[in-house]
Formats: structure tokens, C-alpha cells, sequence
């Protein structure tokens, strides 16, 4: 495969990333001493910074691949609204379908990191599903987003914060079947067999075993091909693509599946890596309806992102390389 051309192709994708956005704060700083007052450390902070995270990183990871991306949410009217969305903007992410509402707050996560490590993490936010005024104001912004846009893709990214309700799933789904749109979905156990239909199937082990209420005894082609199977049934999708941790990814579209094992890695923070999977397989499967190729670049993906410290988009100059040297 050249992947010049590949990577080129990216340019000419529309997509939009629909699920629970996320402003992720992280305050660095050193730890020297115990407090007085209880046993706890101490963390001198020495700098502040903000991040995409959630379902908004998805979409920047699409940004930093350089398609087209719009982000399709609903967040609280306030000040972490607000940074959000600009930070959104300055990215090249869309926010025209990006809603905002009173009955809603912005998803903050505050972690705390001293030497590398986390030392803690603060969360506000409500996990409440969307009220029914809510949910139909979404809905029709991705009607509107279909018409509009055209988009070749629409991936749901599942936090379990609430927007994703079931109502928003079945009827985003049948919208993207009716116009021919591609579907990938990262789940979360709360809707897990709501997706029915989609086109592509991204769990991770663990919600795969959860979901099904199985333990394979051993982790070969053939129980991922059963686990598929078992899928299938419940969600007649197209591509069953689970991510293996350490192991790598399994993938299976019809009677073609493999286990792609993963890169030799120095891992250093595994946060976000299920983002730039997600993100990463829709754009090549948008490009070459291969899944192999699809799960062969997303694999090489998510191994680069757990090198860095945080929340962080696949660099695309990086991708390239590593496919280049990899998968010549």
C-alpha cells in the first residue's frame, strides 16, 4: 500500500464525531513534602494546562489528520463551555452542531501529576442522560449536519455521560443507513447493544467480556471469531474491531479476521489511545473499505499515543513514518 497516497486521501473525508465532550485539565507541579494537616502530599503546582479530551479528542485526533471534522455534542452554558469550544475552534474543528444547555454542566476532569505520575483526579460533571428537550435539539443538529455536510463517516464516541441516549443512537443510525453514511462506534457497558446496525464495532476487551457475560479460555483467532459471531447476533453490524491492550487488535468483517499484535512500545500513559484508535480505523476504512488495513494503521496509532504523558492527537507526520516503517 502507499501510504503518501493514503494519508493524501484524508484530506477529501468529512466526518462528524457525535458523543460526550470533555474539557481535561492538568495541573503539574512537585511534590517535597507531607501535609501537616493530613496525610497527604503536598503538590507545589508549577503550570496549568487544558486539553481536548472525551469524545472531542476523537475529533481532534481527525484534525490533526487534516479531514474534515465536526463535533456534534451537547455541554453545559459555561466558563469550561466556552474554552471548550474555542479550544475546539483554534483546533479546525467544526462547531456549528456543537449545542450548549442550562441543564447541562461541561465535563471537567482535573488530574493532578507530579514526576510523571497522576496523583489525582477531580471530576465534575453530570452523567444524567439528556432531557427530552435536550435530545431532540441533537437529534435535529445531526439531521441538519447530514444535509449540510455530507459527511462519509459518523463515529459515536461512548462515555457514558449521558448524551448518547438511546433515542439519539437509533435515530442517528438510521439516518447515516438511509444515506449511505459510515458508522463506527467506541461503547461503553450502558448502551452496548443499543448500536444495532453500525458499520464498524470498536469495544475493548474488557467491555467485550462484560457485554457478553464471557471469558474466552484461551485468546485465539477462533474465540475472537465465536466472540464476533456473538456480536453479530445481537448488533448485525458489519466489522467487529477490538482492542487487545498489550496484545494489539482482533478485527473480523465476514469470514476475513486476524489478530494483529501490537508494536514494541515505551508506554507511558494509556489515556486517549481508544480515541486515536477509533479515529484513526474510521478514516482508513472511509478511505479503502479494507479492514485489515484499517486495524494494521489504527494498531500503529494507538502504540504511538501511549508514549506520551496525557491526553494527546496522533501526529500525522509520525503515523506516516511508522507505517512507512513498518508495514512496508
Amino acid at each position: 500500500m502507499n501510504f503518501e497516497q493514503l494519508f493524501e486521501k484524508f484530506r477529501d473525508i468529512k466526518i462528524g464525531v457525535i458523543g460526550d465532550v470533555m474539557l481535561d485539565t492538568y495541573m503539574w507541579g512537585k511534590v517535597d513534602r507531607i501535609s501537616p494537616e493530613a496525610p497527604v502530599p503536598i503538590v507545589s503546582l508549577e503550570k496549568k494546562e487544558y486539553r481536548i479530551g472525551g469524545a472531542g479528542n476523537v475529533a481532534l485526533n481527525i484534525a490533526s489528520l487534516e479531514a474534515k471534522i465536526s463535533v456534534l455534542s451537547v455541554m453545559g452554558n459555561d466558563d469550561d463551555g466556552k474554552h471548550l469550544k474555542k479550544m475546539f475552534e483554534d483546533a479546525g474543528i467544526n462547531t456549528e452542531f456543537l449545542l450548549s444547555s442550562q441543564n447541562r454542566i461541561t465535563t471537567n476532569k482535573v488530574r493532578i501529576i507530579s514526576r510523571n505520575q497522576q496523583m489525582m483526579r477531580l471530576d465534575n460533571e453530570i452523567t444524567k442522560d439528556l432531557g427530552y428537550e435536550d435530545e431532540n435539539r441533537l437529534i435535529l443538529a445531526v439531521q441538519n449536519f447530514v444535509a449540510q455536510e455530507r459527511p462519509d463517516v459518523i463515529i459515536f464516541e461512548d462515555y457514558n455521560k449521558g448524551v448518547l441516549t438511546e433515542l439519539v443512537i437509533r435515530k442517528v443510525i438510521d439516518l447515516c443507513n438511509k444515506n449511505g453514511i459510515i458508522t463506527a462506534v467506541d461503547p461503553k457497558r450502558k448502551n452496548f447493544f443499543a448500536y444495532k446496525g453500525v458499520t464498524i464495532f470498536k469495544p475493548n476487551l474488557k467491555e467485550v467480556r462484560e457485554g457478553l457475560n464471557i471469558v474466552p479460555e484461551e485468546l485465539n483467532d477462533a474465540a475472537f471469531a465465536e466472540i464476533h459471531e456473538a456480536l453479530e447476533k445481537q448488533l448485525s453490524h458489519e466489522i467487529s474491531f477490538i482492542t487487545l491492550s498489550e496484545r494489539g487488535v482482533f478485527f473480523q468483517k465476514g469470514k476475513d479476521h486476524k489478530i494483529l499484535p501490537s508494536h514494541l512500545r515505551n508506554i507511558a500513559d494509556v489515556s486517549g489511545a481508544g480515541d486515536t484508535v477509533i479515529a484513526v480505523a474510521a478514516l482508513v476504512y472511509a478511505v479503502t473499505k479494507d479492514p485489515h488495513a484499517m486495524a494494521e494503521v489504527a494498531n500503529i496509532a494507538g502504540g504511538l499515543v501511549c508514549e506520551e504523558v496525557g491526553t494527546v492527537a496522533i501526529r500525522k507526520d509520525k503515523l506516516l513514518d511508522e507505517c512507512n516503517l513498518l508495514l512496508d
